[in-house]
C-alpha cells in the first residue's frame, strides 16, 4: 500500500529504502504472482521459460512429449500459482506452436528490435580490426557448438559481447539495455551460421511500403537526401530513419496493427542498404490458438489466443528482463519492511504462547471455556445473526499464585488467533497512575506503557491482559471503566500523540488476573465501576458445582510431572478417568480403557494416584485454609495468619517424587518436608505455618499441640496489648492481664495440688490393708 509506505517512511522507520526504490517497483506492488499480471497470462510465461529451457538445453520434444515435459517444468516452480489441468495445459498449447514455429522461421525467433541492435552495432560500430578477430571466434567457436552442444567454452565471448552491445545501448541510447543479452545471443548465432543477415518478410514488406508511400507522395529523393548527409554519423542516421518510419508506422497501424514491432528493423534496411532477396525469410509468425482453460485479458472470449512470435517473444522478453526482477524486488521490500517493522514493534513478544506443559483439563472444559466465552463472548461479538452490538465488560481472574490465571488466558487468545499483548503490573507498579509513556519513572513502566498503547493503536484482534494488577494503582485502573462498558472508548497517548480510541464493534477484549492473597494484598483495590463491569472469578476456589473436577484437576496438571503416568499419558490421557475410579474404589469392572495396559502396569498407576490423591487432599486443606486465612481481616484472627499455598505448582513439585513403593509415612514426610522448605521464606512466621499444616495434617505429637496452643494464646495476648504504651489504658489492661495471667497460673496450681492430694488420699486404705497384722502384748 503506497499511502502506508509513506506514512513510515515518513515516521523514519524505513530510512533505508529510498522512494526511487519504492517508486522503481510500485507497479507490481499489487502483483500477486510473479508469473501473472494485467498484462501477461502465467500460461504464456510458463511456455517461454520451458520454451528457454529447450534452446538452452539444445533438445527437441515430440508433440507427445510437450504436455509431460511442462508439468515437470511447472512442479518445480509451484510458487509461481500454475494450477494442473489449467495453466499446464494451455502452456503445453503454445509450447507446441512457439517449438513448431522456431523450426521453420530460423533466428527470426529473437525479436526485430534484437536483431535490428545486434545488426547495428556490428555494421556501424564495430572497428573491422575487431571484426575479423570477432569472426575467427565466433566461427571457432560456432563449429566447437556443433561438435559439443552442452559445451560451455563459447559463454566468455557471449559474457563479452554482452557488455560492448550493453555500453553500446547506453552510450547511442538507441536501444533498451535489458536486450543486450539476446542481441549478443542473436549476434552470436547469426555469426556462426552464416556471413550475412537475414531479413523478416514483415519488415520488408513494411520497408516497401513506405517507400511507395513517399514514391507517391515526391518525399523518396528528399529522405534519401537525409540519409546521405548523415551517413558519418550513424546513431543521428538510425534516429532519423527510425522517426520516419515509426510516423509511417503509426499513421498505418490504424489498418494494421501488427507492423509496429517492425519498426527497428525496418529502419535499419533503410540505413543499411545491403540485404538481399535470399536473406528474407517470409515465415507467417502468427497463429490462432483455440480453446485454452485459463482466463486473462489476452485470451478472448471463447478460449481464442492469438499467437503472435515476434509479439510474443518480445513481450516476454521485456516481462522477464523488467517486471520479473521487480516483482523479485518488491517482495524483498515488503520482507524488510516487514520484518523491520516486526522487530520495532517486537511483534513476536505478542504472540500467545501457551505452554508445552499446558493441560486443558476437565475443569477448563467444563468450567472455565463455558465461563470464559460467555464474558469474550459479549467483547468481540459472536458469529452470525446473534452478534451483539452492545460489546462490552471485562474479564477478572483472581487466585493464589501457581493456578495458571496468564497460561490459560495466553492458551485462550492462542485458540482464537488474537494478538496477546500482556502487560506486566509489577513492571508497572503503584506509582504510575497515567497511561502515558512519558510520565514512567523508569525505563521498564515505560516500555509497558508503549505496549499498551500499542495494543490501542492496533485496534482490532487484541487481548489486551494486565497481570498482577495488585502491584499496580487503582487510579491507573480506572482509565479502563469507559473501555469496559458500552462506549468501549479509552484515552491513550500513541508515539507522543494523544488520541481517543473508539473500539467499538472492534474485536477488542480486556482480561486483568490479580492475586489478592500476598503481601501485597491490602493493595490490592479495583475501582467499584470497574468490578461492577467485570466477570469475576477465583481459580483457586470451587466455581459452583465444580467440587469433582476442581479436585482433579490437581492430578491432571501433575499428571506429567510424575515418571509412572508420563507414560500413562504417552498412550492415552483418557484413561488417567478409569484408572482413577479404580484406585478410589480398588475395583475395575465396568472400566474400559482406551489403550492396552499390563496388569503390572495398572496396579502402579493405581499405586500411584492413591498417593497423589493423598497428596491432593492435603494440599486442597492448605489452599482452603490459605484463602480463608487471607481473606481474614486482622480483628478477627484467633491465631496466626497461614501463609503456606497449595496449588497446582506445589501439585506437580510433589508429583514428581512420587514412587508407587511409598507408605503413608513417606507420604507424610515428603509433604511435610516441602513445605519446611518453602516456609523458610517466612522466616519468623515459619514455625507458626508449620504447626498449622501438622494440625491439617492431624500428625502433631503432644509437645507440638503444646506449642501450638502457646503460639496461639500468645498471639491473642499480643493483639490485646497491641497499642500505645504510654497510654494509661493500654498499661491498665496490662497489669490487669498479667494479674489475670497470675490467677489462672495459682488456680491450674492449687487444681493440680488438690488432685494429687486425692490420688495419694485414694492410694492409703490401700497400703494399710496390704500390710500385715501385728498382735497386743
Amino acid at each position: 500500500n503506497s499511502d502506508m509506505f509513506y506514512h513510515l517512511t515518513g515516521t523514519g522507520f524505513f530510512e533505508q529504502v529510498s522512494d526511487a526504490e519504492f517508486l522503481a517497483t510500485r507497479p507490481v506492488w499489487s502483483q500477486a504472482l510473479i508469473s501473472e499480471n494485467g498484462e501477461v497470462y502465467r500460461s504464456e510465461y510458463l511456455a517461454y521459460l520451458a520454451f528457454r529451457e529447450l534452446q538452452t538445453a539444445n533438445r527437441q520434444l515430440r508433440t507427445d512429449e510437450i504436455l509431460p515435459f511442462v508439468q515437470l517444468f511447472a512442479s518445480a516452480r509451484y510458487q509461481e500459482g500454475y494450477s494442473k489441468g489449467i495453466h499446464d495445459q494451455d502452456a503445453a498449447k503454445i509450447l507446441t506452436v512457439l517449438t513448431q514455429l522456431a523450426q521453420f522461421i530460423d533466428l527470426l525467433h529473437f525479436a526485430p528490435n534484437v536483431r535490428a541492435c545486434a545488426q547495428l552495432f556490428w555494421c556501424k560500430f564495430v572497428p573491422e580490426e575487431d571484426k575479423i578477430i570477432f569472426q575467427r571466434q565466433l566461427k571457432s567457436t560456432g563449429l566447437l557448438h556443433s561438435l559439443f552442444p552442452n559445451s560451455r567454452e563459447f559463454q566468455f565471448l557471449l559474457q563479452n559481447l554482452t557488455q560492448q552491445i550493453r555500453a553500446f545501448c547506453t552510450d547511442t541510447q538507441l536501444f533498451d539495455t535489458h536486450i543486450a543479452p539476446q542481441a549478443a545471443e542473436y549476434l552470436f548465432a547469426e555469426m556462426a551460421k552464416r556471413d550475412y543477415f537475414i531479413v523478416s518478410g514483415d519488415a520488408m514488406e513494411l520497408k516497401k511500403g513506405f517507400q511507395s508511400f513517399l514514391h507517391a507522395h515526391a518525399s523518396l529523393r528528399l529522405f534519401q537526401d537525409n540519409l546521405a548527409s548523415l551517413a558519418a554519423q550513424p546513431v543521428e542516421l538510425y534516429q532519423l530513419a527510425r522517426r520516419w518510419v515509426q510516423a509511417f508506422a503509426e499513421q498505418a497501424a490504424t489498418v494494421q496493427l501488427d507492423i509496429l514491432p517492425y519498426v527497428d528493423e525496418t529502419a535499419l534496411l533503410l540505413v543499411l542498404q545491403q540485404h538481399k532477396e535470399n536473406h528474407i525469410i517470409s515465415v507467417k509468425t502468427k497463429q490462432d490458438i483455440p480453446a485454452l482453460f485459463g482466463t486473462h485479458p489476452v485470451i478472448k472470449q471463447g478460449g481464442a489466443y492469438g499467437f503472435d512470435f515476434n509479439l510474443y517473444m518480445r513481450r516476454m522478453e521485456q516481462y522477464n528482463q523488467t517486471v520479473a526482477p521487480m516483482f523479485v524486488r518488491s517482495q524483498e521490500l515488503k520482507k524488510q519492511l516487514t520484518d523491520t517493522f516486526r522487530q520495532q514493534l517486537r511483534l513476536e513478544e505478542f504472540r500467545p504462547k501457551p505452554l508445552t506443559s499446558f493441560v486443558r483439563n476437565k475443569l477448563i472444559d467444563a468450567v472455565y471455556i463455558p465461563l470464559f466465552g460467555d464474558n469474550f463472548a459479549k467483547q468481540l461479538g459472536t458469529v452470525g445473526d446473534s452478534n451483539r452490538t452492545d460489546r462490552m465488560g471485562m474479564l477478572l481472574l483472581i487466585s493464589p499464585p501457581g493456578y495458571g490465571k496468564t497460561t490459560l488466558i495466553e492458551y485462550i487468545a492462542n485458540r482464537l488467533g488474537l494478538i496477546f499483548m500482556k502487560i506486566n503490573g509489577p513492571a508497572l507498579g503503584h506509582n504510575i497512575v497515567s497511561i502515558d509513556p512519558k510520565d514512567a519513572d523508569n525505563a521498564a513502566a515505560r516500555k509497558e506503557l508503549e505496549k499498551l498503547n500499542l495494543g490501542l493503536e492496533m485496534g482490532d484482534n487484541v487481548l489486551l491482559y494486565i497481570d498482577d494488577i495488585q502491584h499496580c494503582n487503582p487510579e491507573f485502573l480506572q482509565k479502563f471503566i469507559s473501555l469496559t462498558d458500552g462506549q468501549r472508548k479509552i484515552e491513550g497517548v500513541y508515539k507522543g500523540v494523544a488520541k481517543t480510541y473508539d473500539l467499538r464493534g472492534k474485536r477488542f477484549c480486556v482480561a486483568m488476573a490479580g492475586n489478592p492473597y500476598t503481601e501485597s494484598g491490602e493493595k490490592f483495590k479495583i475501582p467499584d465501576m470497574l468490578a461492577n463491569r467485570s466477570d469475576i472469578y477465583n481459580l483457586g476456589d470451587i466455581i459452583g458445582d465444580s467440587k469433582e473436577v476442581f479436585e482433579m484437576s490437581y492430578i491432571e496438571n501433575a499428571m506429567a510431572a510424575n515418571s509412572v503416568l508420563q507414560k500413562l499419558a504417552a498412550k492415552s490421557t483418557k484413561d488417567l478417568y478409569p484408572l482413577i475410579k479404580y484406585a478410589q474404589t480398588d475395583s475395575k469392572e465396568g472400566l474400559e480403557f482406551e489403550a492396552n495396559h499390563s496388569p503390572q502396569e495398572l496396579s502402579e498407576y493405581v499405586d500411584v494416584l492413591k498417593k497423589m490423591m493423598q497428596v491432593r487432599d492435603t494440599l486442597l486443606k492448605v489452599n482452603l485454609e490459605y484463602i480463608r486465612s487471607a481473606a481474614m481481616a486482622e480483628d478477627y484472627r484467633r491465631e496466626p495468619s497461614f501463609k503456606l499455598q497449595g496449588s497446582y505448582r506445589n501439585m506437580g513439585k510433589l508429583a514428581e517424587k512420587i514412587v508407587s513403593v511409598m507408605n503413608e509415612r513417606e507420604i507424610t514426610n515428603l509433604v511435610v518436608s516441602h513445605y519446611e522448605g518453602e516456609s523458610q521464606t517466612l522466616t519468623t512466621g515459619a514455625e507458626a505455618n508449620m504447626l498449622k499444616l501438622k494440625e491439617l495434617m492431624q500428625v502433631q505429637n503432644e509437645a507440638e499441640k503444646t506449642r501450638w496452643k502457646e503460639i496461639k494464646d500468645i498471639f491473642l495476648k499480643n493483639k490485646l496489648l497491641n497499642g500505645d504504651e504510654s497510654d494509661p489504658v493500654v498499661q491498665v489492661v496490662a497489669q490487669l492481664s498479667h494479674f489475670s495471667d497470675n490467677l489462672k497460673e495459682i488456680r491450674e496450681t492449687l487444681q493440680l495440688g488438690v488432685e494429687q492430694s486425692a490420688a495419694q488420699a485414694n492410694q492409703k486404705p490401700a497400703v494399710a490393708n496390704s500390710a500385715p497384722r501385728f498382735t497386743k502384748k
